[in-house]
């Protein structure tokens, strides 16, 4: 499945436009700057939220919910924080409500296929290198499945990422000891799952 296409916008790659400025202009109504945000900000909402849920076929139906939620808040944005502190919190609570929903049954988690697992491969490793990163990656997915969302969502900010804790506090909207208490907890479970060579029981 391709990405979704931004609106078409009509500045060109040499106008410098910051987020606040174009946010701004967004939220009172200006379909071409949120376009502009749109395309700016594609690759590093698609990146994170493939990271948090995995490589699945829902990616691209969330990424439009991300954007489309991040456009009605605009205009409770106030520049408090960063522009992608503000979009990325979206990204997260949305990746966190997709896989409730999943461990309750009501969205499909379909088995991941070479092609998918081959975006969150090392680009320069050989085609030996590629297939047993793509096998580690399968596994580690589907014992990530059992996490809770909140835990897995840490674990993915912190351990993968690395993202201080400070950062991934604050894209969480939790306290730094929290996100710790919740990283090595979901570190001991995966620890345990993956000793036992198959995953178990939802957490």
């Amino acid at each position: 499945m391709t990405r979704p296409l931004p609106i078409q916008s009509v500045r060109g790659p040499g106008d410098a436009v910051d987020d606040m400025t174009l946010a701004r202009a967004a939220a009172a109504g200006d379909r071409r700057a949120f376009a502009d945000l749109y395309r700016r900000h594609l690759d590093s909402v698609y990146a994170r939220l493939t990271r948090v849920v995995g490589p699945a076929a829902e990616r691209d139906d969330l990424v439009q919910q991300i954007f489309l939620d991040l456009y009605r808040a605009l205009p409770r944005f106030r520049g408090d924080a960063a522009l992608t502190t503000f979009l990325h919190r979206i990204v997260l609570n949305v990746a966190c409500e997709h896989l409730e929903r999943r461990q309750r049954g009501r969205a499909r988690s379909e088995p991941l296929d070479d092609r998918q697992l081959e975006t969150l491969t090392a680009p320069g490793a050989s085609p030996e290198q590629r297939a047993r990163q793509r096998q580690e990656l399968r596994r580690l997915f589907q014992h990530l499945e059992h996490l809770s969302p909140k835990r897995r969502a840490a674990f993915m900010l912190v351990a993968v990422e690395g993202l201080p804790l400070e950062d991934a506090a604050a894209l969480l909207n939790a306290s730094a000891p929290a996100i710790k208490q919740r990283v090595l907890e979901a570190r001991r479970e995966l620890a345990e799952a993956m000793d036992r060579g198959a995953p178990e029981g939802r957490t």
